[in-house]
């Protein structure tokens, strides 16, 4: 597996299992869309270990065994993988932090043995690793302006935990399928849902309250998010404001369904993600002019 087409697995990865984010990733500068692959790429190639419905191997060996050669491929070795050369170039070419790395995979490795979460601060710890440690690794790629390194590691990290928790409203019943129950334990206690509700396929009165106290926290999530996004290098803006439009626009979707999640998969109508990337397309293009001007003295 070249380099070349490892990039090439991981942009497909991309594009078949995460849709809303590879279109904004095509407002960004051509250089930085594979580097974000990569680390989607890798992600994605994880989670389907721990996920996917139809694998019939030893899950946890798979997952040890892809953790052997990440770590073998972190000490610079030949990494003998469709994917993992593309996403160990872009480790060392930005020196993305090798921690991050391990608490992402030992967010997946808990996907083999955690099925409930008692409290929200639980859930905070296992989101830390699959989530807010994907937003720190991409942030390299993404380019911090001069002097914003630090103060834009929060608002990246808050940004990943508001994709997930919207991923897991949207997600609730398929979820369930999987024997998993993302929403903490305390807060179906506190309106009164039993875990099993989550599995049916209509959305009960209770569980529509407890969907929108989940949605508030992404909110917030959210709303500390978005002041990270003018940290960032023009030219990645465009592609983080989409991103952040498009993944809160299946939170307003969910919301303007009245929280029925388990009547069919929540979308973001098609016009909606077309008027997103037009528009952030003209921010986007007048960024690489800017930049250009610069580098031609």
């Amino acid at each position: 597996m070249t380099l070349t087409a490892s990039y090439e697995r991981c942009r497909r990865l991309h594009a078949r299992y995460g849709r809303s984010y590879y279109l904004a990733t095509r407002l960004l500068p051509r250089w930085k869309r594979r580097h974000v692959h990569a680390l989607y790429g890798f992600a994605r190639y994880a989670d389907e270990i721990v996920d996917s419905f139809t694998m019939t191997a030893d899950r946890s060996r798979a997952l040890a065994r892809l953790a052997a050669r990440v770590e073998a491929g972190l000490a610079r070795a030949k990494a003998d993988d469709p994917v993992l050369p593309a996403f160990l170039h872009t480790v060392h070419s930005f020196g993305i932090d090798h921690g991050e790395i391990g608490a992402f995979l030992a967010s997946m490795r808990a996907d083999l043995s955690v099925t409930r979460y008692p409290t929200y601060d639980d859930l905070l710890g296992y989101m830390a690793g699959s989530a807010a440690a994907i937003g720190t690794m991409m942030l390299p790629v993404l380019e911090p302006a001069p002097g914003c390194e630090e103060a834009a590691r929060l608002p990246a990290r808050e940004l990943g935990l508001a994709f997930q928790l919207t991923n897991f409203l949207r997600d609730v019943r398929e979820d369930f399928a999987r024997g998993r129950v993302y929403l903490p334990l305390e807060d179906l206690d506190k309106f009164g849902v039993r875990p099993e509700e989550l599995g049916g396929h209509r959305t009960g009165p209770a569980l529509r309250e407890l969907l929108a106290f989940e949605a508030g926290r992404a909110r917030d999530h959210y709303r500390v998010a978005a002041g990270g996004i003018g940290l960032l290098a023009a030219s990645s803006r465009p592609c983080v404001r989409a991103a952040f439009e498009l993944y809160g626009g299946i939170l307003d979707e969910i919301e303007r369904r009245g929280f029925e999640v388990l009547a069919g998969r929540v979308r973001v109508p098609r016009r909606r993600k077309s008027a997103v990337f037009a528009r952030q397309l003209l921010a986007s293009a007048a960024a690489g002019r800017a930049e250009l001007r610069v580098a031609r003295p």
